[in-house]
């Protein structure tokens, strides 16, 4: 009988996680959809900005730019590692941790690599071995253009003053709940924009000059770039873990019934095993 109330005890600690993350996994299910809903209304700006600052670069000269396009020998790079507060969400923080090693081990070897994180999960696993320089935990409690622009001014002064020569951000970008797709995106300096459009294709009347309006969207740029960049991951962590839970509620479930299976056989053995002390007692009197 210790046995089959080992096995009870199994199957209430599996039923209780069971119900745990299912629950964990609706939450991320009504979370996913508003943050769905903001990245998806939020990239056909960024992209008519992305578009309009090259139809206007592609007609200046190539330092039209200023101090955002200097191109520098790359000796100090500074990744931007965009994680999530919490676990619970499958592959989705180690992904970038992964992705953030390589790119210090492979394409930026034997240069000066430091990070700024945006996560607890990240900072937590990348300053064990590497310089972070500052933690952004809490940009997700108020995610917001204006909190993320004030990380994206703090990427530019580093850039301009010359601390870093390249910056790079790592993230997760969502496709969809099930699929997340890891991206290393430059930020600083902006690579060269080019438009495939014929130059004098359109002649347009600007008021200020094309310099001015160039120089004046490009801090817009950045920071849209970088709140782009969060908003994806944090609708990719919401997708991540609504899956994870998926799986995970699928294989307690599985395991729960397995466990009850067990102790079904368990109780019928333990109960047949009964029935034959009684009968060989009974026939044993009778004898």
């Amino acid at each position: 009988m210790a046995n089959l109330k080992e096995i009870r005890n199994r199957i209430t600690s599996v039923s209780s996680t069971m119900q745990i993350t299912s629950a964990m996994k609706m939450v991320s299910a009504a979370k996913l959809k508003k943050a769905q809903d903001a990245i998806t209304a939020m990239r056909p700006y960024a992209e008519k900005l992305t578009e309009l600052l090259q139809n206007l670069s592609a007609t200046l000269d190539g330092d039209a730019g200023g101090d955002f396009t200097a191109q520098r020998e790359v000796k100090r790079v500074l990744i931007v590692a965009i994680t999530s507060n919490r676990g619970l969400s499958g592959a989705f923080n180690s992904n970038i941790v992964k992705e953030a090693r390589r790119l210090t081990e492979n394409e930026y070897a034997g240069k000066q690599v430091d990070f700024i994180t945006v996560g607890k999960k990240g900072n937590d696993a990348i300053r064990k071995t590497h310089t972070v320089i500052t933690n952004n935990n809490n940009v997700f409690d108020n995610l917001t253009f204006e909190n993320v622009a004030l990380i994206a001014d703090e990427l530019v002064q580093l850039f301009t003053e010359g601390k870093y020569d390249k910056i790079v951000l790592v993230y997760n970008q969502f496709k969809n709940a099930a699929t997340q797709i890891v991206q290393a995106e430059q930020f600083l300096p902006l690579v060269p924009l080019k438009s495939d459009l014929p130059q004098n294709a359109t002649d347009y009347i600007f008021e200020p000059s094309k310099e001015e309006i160039v120089l004046t969207l490009i801090p817009k740029m950045l920071k849209t770039q970088l709140y782009k960049a969060i908003r994806d991951s944090f609708a990719s962590e919401h997708g991540a873990r609504m899956t994870a839970m998926h799986k995970a509620t699928d294989n307690a479930t599985e395991l729960r019934n397995q466990l009850k299976l067990t102790y079904n056989k368990a109780r019928q053995a333990a109960i047949t095993n009964e029935i034959l002390e009684i009968v060989g007692g009974a026939e044993a009197l009778n004898g």
